[in-house]
């Protein structure tokens, strides 16, 4: 749509000023400016800077940074630092896949651009599992690259428009990188985003497209669209390939990856044919799209073309590739455990542990048993340490998860071995790209370990494609909403009075709607609506009881009983339950408090996932690795409590989104995405600083005290603590040390010598418990004889049934005597149902003779399911319950027709 007026869109004040001409190519159509004579566009054109780069300059990575650094700075760009891979302020992505990303926002459904400087430059780490297959194989692709983003708003101070950032981009190249103007082409396209787009041009030099300038120009789409109010310039380029067309290296991986590849090579002991792998991995990287990305397929094509079979050039390229795809899948790791995500099996965390398994099942297969992903990090830490210094606070940190992960993939060989066995027995054919995503998603089985196994010849091209696009994206979802009032149209914005002064409990107001007789909207309330996990306010307006609160944009809806009491137009006075809000505010605060605590205790990777907090109970839910152990909860809680004791002041302000993130990072999103730009800060004197809508303590004294009362594991990678505080705190405890006095009492101790009369009365138990086990034996033998002569013939002397139901004696007394009693006589069935607390236990023997027509496990299940149970087990024995007491009559007889049956059956 663009292309056909090129003055208004494409054409630039440097193309009139250094002679570029627009051409068209003659193989696809495009559109493109260049200064020499072509007849194509560079989509079409092999990658000729592999062994001959076009540059003055020699850049490795970091040095490219710099370089590129240095030019914005010198022309008036603020450098702003990387923001995290993990997109906390984006509820509908789970990691950051571009540059332009870190300066949006979703409000009302509409994506707005808010930058912290006009114009910027970001080394923007970015994150992406669409190509997996070919990381580490094609020369170029990556999980986890650097974006350079150059961002401006056109509208505001100190913005430009295209002209200026293509004369900036084109200088850069030049002056930065050092490439002739003859070099660099640019190619004219369009880029569609959610709900705005615009037109870029793309830059070339000798078929390596090193960046992309998008000019935004319009919101809405192509077929409805109007021109924004601020025009966002959006150029993007690849700080990878910055670096590879000045070093003109084989692979983008050998110049990019500084030293680790070289330290990484070594350690490995990998053969070096610098002539041989420029060859391969040149022709990979430069002719990949003739086969539609298919680095199998080219390989084949190349292997041919090399006078070499396909695996033999497999086997000769894999130690490479292999080194190639490690480093990169650690540094991606590195740069997301930093930035607080964990490898699990939900989310954007399922996403991490596949590449953290494919970089271990590499290894595994090439029998590098002396590299340690851990190590691998801490080579890129050292490297990178230049550009992002901050990584360097986080080594430990990521050495912790890495060997942790790695010690879970080592742990679960043995299952995995007994599961290949299982399909190398079955020899069931070739296994579908379905099957392998199966055994991965249930058994963590790799396909790269099914290779190294036997079990399949090879990586199936489209495997790690596909499983990534089950969790991608998308991070948003939660909780289905409460469906929303309908007719409040029109109504002004509720003033909220508990942000003006939290301690107001009684207020007047005016009833401005009243809907369904039972919802009402008041001009101003004091009644704190449910949100941000805060349960709300009840109370009364004029007699009328408030049994819940919500909010709808900015209108808080009080749904009340009594309706009939209030009229609209009505002054009404309201009245909050003072004891539930100051309850709820401590269990709020507390949260906060723990969620602390938990992070300084655990490591950096502790955030919020979830919490709850109502009167008498707290709810916090934390992403760590593993199962919290008693010492664990214990520092946690300690730690909390001496956060309580300091009496910290808490401070509250609102800011501007942007002014909020920069001054306190992204660690202020605990609670999810805040859908405004002007953020509400809850500042616990550093101790913790959130973005936060709920109430909150002046100070942290006025918690009191602060009792974690349950840990567990609910997910991968998430861990729930169950908490109570102040009046319910003291509550908890005075309950608990009632209950102690009580255990005490029937001890007949002290409440200071339990724990001593506890361990006495459990080794009485436990004698007491070998002596009857003893008396048993001695009784069972007698007894079993007395079941044999009272047992009842059911089948002309084949089967026996002799069945009880005991209110007295326990199941271990039957199953003495049950399994002696098939001893001596081969041809019974035993049957007990033995009472237990409010149910009953079922227990089945059947004898050697007996069991040619009667299954003691057939009769448990029968007998238990009439009990409203279940039961089961072998020939020999059985086990079930239920808890129908009035049905024990049935259930006996219904196992006697049961066995009488079979027996008769085996008669005819």
């Amino acid at each position: 749509m663009f292309s056909q007026n090129p003055d208004r869109y494409y054409k630039v004040a440097l193309f009139d000023k250094i002679g570029f001409q627009r051409r068209q190519c003659n193989l696809c159509g495009k559109h493109f400016w260049t200064l020499i004579d072509r007849q194509s566009c560079p989509d079409h054109e092999n990658y000729g800077f592999i062994g001959r780069p076009p540059t003055t300059k020699r850049l490795d990575y970091v040095n490219a940074w710099k370089e590129t650094e240095k030019f914005f700075s010198k022309n008036g760009h603020e450098i702003v630092r990387r923001y995290p891979v993990v997109c906390r302020w984006r509820d509908d992505l789970y990691f950051t896949i571009a540059s332009i990303v870190d300066f949006q926002r979703v409000m009302n459904n509409q994506v707005v651009f808010e930058l912290p400087a006009n114009p910027l430059v970001v080394p923007q780490m970015c994150l992406r599992f669409n190509d997996i297959e070919n990381v580490g194989l094609s020369g170029r692709h990556y999980t986890g690259f650097c974006m350079i983003g150059q961002t401006c708003n056109a509208d505001a101070p100190g913005g430009y428009w295209k002209d200026r950032c293509i004369e900036l981009d084109y200088g850069m190249l030049t002056q930065g990188l050092g490439i002739k103007p003859e070099e660099i082409t640019f190619v004219e396209d369009v880029w569609m985003g959610a709900g705005a787009f615009g037109y870029s041009l793309e830059y070339f030099v000798r078929g390596l497209e090193l960046g992309n300038a998008v000019f935004t120009e319009f919101e809405g789409d192509e077929n409805n669209y109007r021109v924004m109010k601020n025009k966002i310039i959006d150029m993007g380029a690849g700080l990878e390939r910055f670096s590879w067309v000045t070093m003109g290296t084989p692979t983008s991986y050998d110049c990019c990856f500084g030293p680790v590849v070289e330290k990484m090579l070594d350690m490995t002991g990998t053969d070096r044919d610098s002539e041989f792998l420029s060859r391969y991995f040149g022709a990979v990287a430069s002719k990949l799209e003739t086969t539609e990305g298919n680095v199998r397929e080219l390989k084949a094509i190349l292997a041919r073309e090399m006078g070499l079979s396909y695996d033999q050039l497999a086997k000769m390229v894999a130690p490479h590739e292999a080194v190639y795809t490690v480093a990169d899948h650690v540094r991606t790791l590195l740069f997301a455990i930093s930035d607080g995500a964990l490898p699990s099996n939900v989310g954007g965390g399922y996403n991490l542990r596949v590449i953290l398994r494919r970089a271990l099942s590499i290894l595994e297969r090439l029998n590098w048993q002396g590299v340690k992903l851990e190590d691998v990090a801490d080579m890129q830490i050292d490297y990178l340490r230049q550009m992002y210094p901050e990584l360097e606070e986080h080594r430990q940190d990521v050495r912790t998860i890495l060997g942790l992960e790695s010690g879970r993939y080592s742990g679960s060989r043995e299952r995995m071995n007994g599961i290949v066995s299982s399909l190398k027995a079955k020899k069931s054919g070739e296994l579908a790209v379905s099957d392998l995503i199966r055994l991965y998603e249930s058994d963590g089985i790799t396909p790269d370990y099914l290779v190294e196994q036997g079990v399949i010849p090879s990586v199936p091209s489209t495997f790690y494609t596909k499983l990534a696009e089950l969790h991608t994206s998308v991070a948003g979802g939660g909780a289905e909403k409460a469906k929303p009032v309908r007719g409040l149209e029109g109504l002004p914005a509720t003033e909220l009075l508990y942000y003006k002064d939290e301690s107001i409990r009684e207020f007047d107001a005016k009833v401005l709607k009243i809907v369904d007789n039972k919802f009402v909207v008041l001009d101003r309330t004091a009644f704190y609506p449910r949100g941000g996990g805060q349960e709300p306010d009840t109370g009364e307006i004029s007699g009328a009881k408030v049994v819940e609160v919500t909010k709808q944009a900015d209108i808080v809806v009080h749904r009340i009983e009594d309706g009939g009491k209030l009229q609209e137009g009505q002054a009404v006075k309201g009245i909050v339950n003072g004891r539930r809000r100051d309850m709820v505010t401590k269990h709020h605060t507390a949260t906060h408090v723990i969620n602390s605590s938990a992070r300084n205790n655990l490591g950096s990777w502790v955030w919020q996932n979830s919490a709850f907090k109502e009167e008498n109970y707290g709810r916090l839910d934390i992403t760590h690795h593993s199962a919290l152990s008693k010492e664990e909860v214990q520092k946690i809680e300690q730690t909390a409590n001496i956060a309580v004791r300091k009496n910290l002041p808490v401070d509250i302000k609102f800011y501007d989104r942007g002014d909020a993130e920069q001054k306190y990072s992204f660690r202020i999103y605990q609670g999810g995405v805040v859908p405004s730009s002007n953020v509400r800060i809850v500042n616990i004197d550093n101790w913790d600083i959130e973005a936060c809508g709920g109430t909150h303590v002046r100070r942290t004294g006025e918690i009191g005290m602060i009792k974690i009362v349950k840990s567990e594991r609910i997910q991968d990678g998430v861990v729930r603590l169950e908490f109570v505080a102040g009046e319910a705190a003291v509550n908890y405890m005075q309950n608990q040390d009632a209950q102690l006095s009580t255990i005490a009492q029937a001890l007949g101790s002290s409440r200071e010598k339990v724990l001593e009369s506890f361990a006495k009365a459990m080794d009485d138990a436990e004698s007491a418990k070998k002596k009857l086990r003893i008396m048993l034996r001695t009784v069972a033998e007698t007894m079993a004889r007395s079941v044999s002569e009272n047992a009842k013939n059911l089948g002309g002397g084949d089967v026996k049934l002799y069945s009880v139901y005991d209110e007295e004696l326990d199941e271990d007394y039957h199953i003495a005597v049950g399994e002696k009693a098939i001893e001596f006589d081969p041809s019974l069935v035993y049957v007990a149902l033995v009472a237990k607390g409010a149910g009953m236990r079922v227990i089945v023997f059947a004898g050697e003779k007996a069991r040619k027509c009667a299954k003691a496990g057939g009769i448990a299940k029968q007998v238990s399911a009439k009990l409203g149970g279940s039961g089961g087990g072998d020939d020999r024995f059985g086990q079930g319950g239920g808890r129908l007491k009035e049905k024990i009559n049935e259930a006996l007889l219904s196992a006697e027709e049961m066995i009488a049956a079979a027996a008769a059956k085996k008669a005819s």
